[in-house]
């Protein structure tokens, strides 16, 4: 497995790393999925007959995601594991929860997303909708996605890492 020195999902696009991070999640996927494949993919939702405007508009995929995708397999080849292009940030709310396990006063170490589990498992999410930070709905999916990441790159990453800064 080739290990890039720069972190090469930082230069994909939220789009172009939504459609990657779908064909990596699929199922019935028999290989792993590579860029020449996600690239099949894209292909394949542009069909011939739209123009350029109806394309983009129609299915919210432009000739730029497919050139953006083109550089990357220019660059890094088309067997390269399109699971490396994948951008992995906490949502919003998610580098909310991560900021405050991150600044806690009591910690003695660093946080880590096992920590920011705990936290959560923990009703830290009720206390910050308690304090007016979250509206009522915005904690529901924190639970699931710190688990995500968790098994993506383990419960001993640095939690300061994942957050998504807009």
């Amino acid at each position: 497995m080739i290990r890039y020195p720069i972190d090469v999902a930082s230069r994909v696009s939220p789009k172009l790393s939504m459609l990657i991070e779908s064909q990596v999640n699929e199922p019935d996927a028999e290989q792993p999925i590579t860029l020449a494949t996600v690239r099949g993919f894209i292909a394949g939702l542009l069909p011939t007959a739209f123009n350029e405007t109806e394309r983009m508009h129609h299915f919210d995929i432009g000739p730029s995601i497919l050139d953006e995708l083109d550089a990357l397999i220019e660059e890094f080849g088309g067997t390269a594991l399109a699971i490396d292009f994948v951008q992995t940030l906490a949502s919003e709310p998610l580098s909310r929860v991560i900021e405050v396990v991150v600044n806690d006063d009591n910690r003695e170490n660093p946080a880590t997303l096992g920590t920011v589990k705990e936290a959560i498992v923990g009703g830290l999410p009720t206390r910050m909708v308690g304090d007016g930070v979250f509206e009522d709905d915005e904690d529901d999916n924190l639970l699931a996605e710190i688990e995500a990441l968790i098994e993506r790159h383990g419960a001993d990453s640095l939690a300061e890492e994942f957050l998504r800064y807009e």
